[in-house]
């Protein structure tokens, strides 16, 4: 086999390995020559979509809520609500008779 003979043996291996992996990556050719990415389809139903979508409504929701939770704590009316709550608890730790200690 002569020399020009392997050389145009390994070229056409290699336009095939490479025409196989754009084949494989979704790339193809249009009319005019231009390389383009193929759209693909949807491997999912239509019910499968619908549920991710009604999940991905419920996260939205979820994170609104813990949002509201987060910021809410963090105002000046909720911190002297915690703030009465806390005192109110320290007074009825305070046994009744050191409350009334009779006048003397």
């Amino acid at each position: 086999m002569s020399s020009w003979a392997i050389v145009a043996l390994v070229a056409i291996v290699i336009w095939g390995i490479v025409e196989t992996a754009r084949a494989r990556a979704g790339i193809i050719t249009d009319e005019d020559g231009n390389q383009k990415i193929a759209p693909r389809q949807e491997q999912g139903n239509s019910a499968e979509l619908d549920a991710a979508r009604r999940e991905l409504g419920e996260l939205r929701e979820r994170v609104k809520v813990l949002e509201r939770i987060a910021t809410d704590a963090n105002t000046g009316e909720a911190r002297e609500q915690a703030r009465i709550a806390a005192e109110i608890e320290a007074l009825r730790k305070i046994p009744a008779a050191k409350k009334e200690e009779p006048d003397q």
